[in-house]
């Protein structure tokens, strides 16, 4: 690998922040380093670091390696070793600036520490450690006022990385007489093989009482077609407990859907692989979602949504990704984890979709519990005729939306930081 004289580090983690926060500072960047005189060019090294995270799919790297944009990115399982011993994966230049955009704060802190580089932290929340960072890019101006006052002037209020999510407006949905309505039923194995088999039968209820809604779902580049077979299937010992499953699942050349599903009920469901398909998304009247970052995506477009989260399966915690897959196969670890998460952890937090967090009011419904897809679905029936609610959620939404332009000021803080090197 060529030495070259500062390394840019970005620290990130899940799906969501990768394509929303890291791919359009990484753009800005590039934009204003083409845009000075060539004797001005900055020579830096592009490079990502991925760390633990419990809302990773395992997929980043290959999502974010496919950008080509990088010249070097390092596996969350590799993190520590990478703290440890740095040199094992590449020369690191003796200057650089590590940026965090996605994971846990004191991750980046850590890793600019060991590395001997400037530490930047976009706050979208809180900035935990700003003792120890040396700038602070704000999202807006609460978050600033958050930070201890002899902290203060590290801070600069950029804006919201949502803010800047791009929609294309000349791509659209061709149908303009039916009412289209987008189902996210997740990135990750542990929320496929609950979404699934759910969102298949309330699509099923809907299409039953209303024929002139179409339904879409945007598949994660971090899943594919193989595995929404596989979890409507017996080998998913959820599916058992729904009844509507995939009767066909085709190919479907009719842009922008990319394939179509007909479940057991004749309903069809349009499938769409590009990523991000805000432009397609905008122009849904609803989403039906489970809770995560997509939550975010979805506010940033305003588009109005119900959250969903089916509680009643947290004791098939064998279906699960990680530690909880293998310690839920013990039987009365299962059932004691079950009992602390149900009793305790729900009812305890207030708010699980993001715009409902930032306004610390409940702005879009959340429906967490032991809930039914005939529930959801005369919900979303509901809403669909009472069009003054749904204008109501998208005029919240756009309020709860900070300013547009962040990417761009955060690039030219990086930028900003490496001519001071």
């Amino acid at each position: 690998m060529k030495k070259k004289s500062v390394a840019v580090v970005i620290v990130s983690n899940g799906p969501g922040e990768l394509t929303t926060w890291v791919n359009p500072v990484l753009d800005e960047i590039n934009k204003i380093n083409k845009s000075l005189c060539d004797d001005e060019k900055l020579d830096f090294t592009l490079r990502l670091v991925l760390v633990p995270c419990p809302n990773a799919t395992g997929k980043e790297f290959l999502v974010a390696n496919s950008w080509n944009k990088f010249e070097l990115i390092t596996k969350s399982k590799n993190f520590w070793k990478l703290l440890i011993k740095p040199h094992s994966f590449a020369n690191w230049p003796k200057k650089g600036v590590v940026i965090f955009l996605g994971g846990d704060q004191f991750w980046s802190i850590l890793l600019a520490k060991r590395l001997g580089y400037i530490n930047i932290t976009y706050a979208e929340w809180i900035s935990r450690w700003p003792q120890w960072t040396n700038e602070i890019a704000a999202m807006n101006s609460k978050v600033k006022e958050l930070i201890p006052k002899r902290y203060r002037y590290k801070c600069k209020v950029i804006g919201d990385l949502m803010a800047d999510i791009k929609v294309n407006s000349a791509i659209s949905l061709r149908n303009k007489e039916k009412h289209y309505i987008a189902l996210l039923p997740g990135s990750k194995k542990a929320k496929l093989s609950v979404g699934i088999p759910f969102f298949l039968e309330v699509a099923d209820h809907i299409a039953k009482e209303n024929q002139n809604i179409n339904f879409i779902i945007p598949i994660a580049p971090t899943t594919d077609k193989s595995e929404y077979l596989f979890f409507q299937s017996t080998k998913n010992p959820i599916a058992k407990y729904y009844s509507s499953k995939i009767k066909t699942i085709k190919n479907f050349k009719d842009y922008p859907f990319d394939y179509v599903i007909e479940t057991s009920k004749n309903t069809k469901i349009y499938l769409i692989k590009k990523h991000p398909c805000y432009e397609i998304l905008k122009e849904c009247d609803l989403a039906i979602t489970t809770v995560g970052a997509n939550t975010a995506e979805l506010a940033a477009i305003n588009l109005p949504m119900i959250v969903v989260l089916p509680t009643q399966h947290l004791n098939m915690m064998n279906a699960w990704d990680g530690i909880f897959g293998v310690i839920g196969k013990i039987s009365f670890i299962n059932r004691f984890l079950t009992f602390i998460i149900k009793n305790f952890y729900f009812k305890k937090k207030k708010f699980f979709a993001w715009p409902n967090i930032k306004a610390k009011k409940m702005i879009i419904p959340e429906r967490i519990g032991n809930i039914s897809p005939r529930k959801i679905a005369k919900e979303v029936l509901f809403l669909m005729k009472n069009k003054d609610q749904l204008k109501r959620i998208r005029d919240n939404l756009h309020k709860e939306r900070g300013n547009k332009g962040a990417a761009e000021k955060l690039a030219s803080i990086i930028v900003d930081s490496i001519k001071k090197l």
